[in-house]
């Protein structure tokens, strides 16, 4: 993707869930944009997002009826931690955050951003500015005495044997966007079978998030429930639910946040839904 590129905005206006969410739902996965005056981004990325606030944030979580939420430190300001800092500082009663480690970070840093509600680290294979793949042994080093997990955006399918030795790492490891392996070919794909695999041994965790961008639908996600299925089989104690909103760097049309949580309530029952909204995210993020 072009750094020029220009991408739609969020959708202000977005559906009520077909169901209320259990008390202390949490979104596990979701980034800001705010004033590119104000937290420049870095030279070196993929995309460049539209504007994507915090208030505009909230106010989507209200109608979704999320009470919790986890922000994810999103390539396009690289090393640049600012906006994430600010976000958790001032909003430390519902908020969590993962942020991206690098090997001359300081310890003392990161126990900064663990004081502010950082629980992890990312690495983003997918989109320039992240963490590199071949240093993820000695950044895990460094985040393991906190309790931290390792977060990976990446395609299981491209190298499946990737994800087995990232879980042997020595932290949890948490896998984006359902293992980001196309939907028409995940389900009997080796890597999505490892992914399966992993998380019925208990260390490895999914989030169920980014539907969109492994399939081309925008509403119904039909292509996407039997990977749901598959996980949910293998191990609901570790899975969780994000909205990746505001949805950065896909193609139009913008996805409905409401659409996207009715996918999953479609397809959970309540206690599915307990689990995958309110009790893992308790036992990921805000085990302390």
């Amino acid at each position: 993707m072009s750094a020029t590129h220009t991408y739609l905005p969020y959708k202000a206006e977005v559906s009520v869930p077909s169901k209320r969410l259990p008390a202390g739902a949490c979104d596990c996965h979701f980034h800001v944009f705010e004033d590119a005056n104000q937290y420049p981004f870095a030279a070196a990325r993929s995309y460049t997002p539209t504007p994507a606030p915090m208030g505009a944030y909230r106010a989507m979580t209200r109608t979704l009826g999320i009470e919790r939420a986890v922000l994810v430190h999103p390539s396009v300001y690289g090393r640049d931690h600012s906006s994430f800092e600010h976000a958790l500082a001032e909003n430390t009663s519902w908020l969590r955050g993962v942020a991206v480690v690098y090997t001359d970070i300081s310890d003392r840093q990161i126990q900064y951003w663990h004081q502010l509600g950082a629980r992890g680290t990312r690495c983003n294979a997918l989109f320039d500015g992240g963490a590199a793949m071949q240093d993820l042994q000695e950044i895990v080093a460094s985040i393991k005495p906190l309790g931290w997990h390792l977060q990976v955006l990446i395609d299981v399918d491209k190298d499946p044997d990737m994800v087995i030795k990232m879980s042997r790492f020595g932290v949890p490891l948490v896998v984006d966007h359902y293992g980001h392996v196309p939907a028409e070919r995940a389900i009997n794909s080796k890597g999505f079978n490892n992914l399966q695999a992993l998380i019925k041994e208990g260390n490895t965790w999914v989030k169920l998030s980014g539907g969109y961008r492994i399939s081309p639908q925008r509403s119904k996600f039909t292509d996407v429930a039997p990977l749901m299925q598959a996980l949910l089989k293998a191990n609901p104690d570790r899975l969780v639910w994000g909205s990746d909103w505001p949805h950065p760097s896909i193609a139009a049309p913008m996805p409905d946040d409401g659409h996207l949580i009715d996918a999953l309530l479609d397809a959970c029952g309540p206690q599915e839904i307990q689990k995958i909204l309110v009790d893992n995210p308790t036992r990921l993020y805000w085990n302390d």
